[in-house]
């Protein structure tokens, strides 16, 4: 008599899985062990013959640089207002997009043009835009009579970091739109007429029933697009590389800057990790103030 097959057995599942496990562990666990060892090392490609270990020296060196803190504050400027009107007007279409109207499916799909078009594909065309000489933006703003000549946008300090906020909030909010109206489908309409019922009004309603049912939801878009935030760099290739001066210049600039400029994989490894803590604890932050709070369904 043949033995059965233990299918049921978690070893089989662990080796029905191996093979998987073994390309996560090639792809993405040596590259990132392999960076990080990196980071804990004096690289620079200038004198490819030296690899000296030097602990932390090179996190030092970031921490009490200029360069480190004026990365830093354009990063953290850039974050908080990219998240806070990333998630505010998604949250806002969501909203709009849940009500019933003629039309309703197709602007539906419609929104997720912006989210469809490719990162770099989006900085160009709000290269086009913002053009000093042919762009559309001065066009509108002269034909309302805004302005009296066109403007040099993205070569001003002061209007650098909106346009890069303008082109990545267009091409984000359409994904934080969906999340959010997906968990809006969820809100049990009971909630909402036993609080009219109480004589509730809109705002109320908003804060004490559509919000506790978002918080998840709300948990997994503030860590997408705080990630997406801190580590932007397509459109600041395209539309400004980190000017005029240092203006654009984020942490994701400096670390290409750092190691594909000056060729130094040390302390571009560092900046990486650097970027990686900052990111996770963020993250942590979202966890422990929105983890827990509301309703949801499994």
């Amino acid at each position: 008599m043949r033995r059965r097959v233990g299918y049921d057995r978690p070893a089989f599942a662990y080796l029905l899985n191996l093979p998987s496990l073994a390309a996560i562990l090639l792809l993405v666990g040596y590259p990132i062990a392999s960076s990080s060892w990196v980071s804990l090392h004096r690289y620079n490609l200038k004198r490819p013959r030296v690899f000296a270990f030097v602990g932390l020296d090179n996190y030092r060196d970031i921490v009490g640089s200029e360069e480190f803190w004026s990365a830093l504050r354009v990063t953290l400027i850039f974050t908080v207002l990219a998240v806070v009107i990333v998630v505010a007007l998604g949250l806002a279409v969501a909203l709009l997009l849940s009500q019933a109207f003629p039309g309703r499916g197709l602007v539906r799909a419609l929104i997720l043009i912006p989210w469809a078009i490719p990162p770099v594909v989006n900085g160009l065309m709000w290269q086009w835009i913002y053009d000093p000489k042919i762009g559309a933006l001065n066009a509108l703003l002269r034909g309302l009579g805004l302005i009296r000549e066109y403007q040099g946008w993205l070569s001003d300090p002061g209007y650098a970091v909106g346009g890069l906020l303008c082109a990545h909030v267009w091409n984000e909010f359409p994904l934080a739109a969906i999340l959010l109206m997906g968990a809006l489908q969820r809100v049990p309409g009971d909630l909402y007429d036993a609080g009219r019922v109480d004589g509730c009004k809109a705002r109320h309603l908003f804060r004490h029933v559509t919000l506790p049912w978002l918080s998840q939801t709300l948990l997994v878009v503030l860590i997408l697009q705080t990630m997406l935030a801190i580590r932007v760099f397509d459109i600041i290739y395209v539309l400004t590389a980190g000017g005029p001066g240092t203006a654009t210049t984020t942490l994701a600039w400096q670390t290409y800057l750092t190691t594909f400029t000056s060729l130094d994989f040390g302390h571009g490894s560092a900046y990486a990790y650097i970027i990686t803590l900052i990111t996770l604890g963020l993250a942590l932050a979202y966890f422990r103030i929105l983890y827990g709070r509301g309703e949801f369904e499994a």
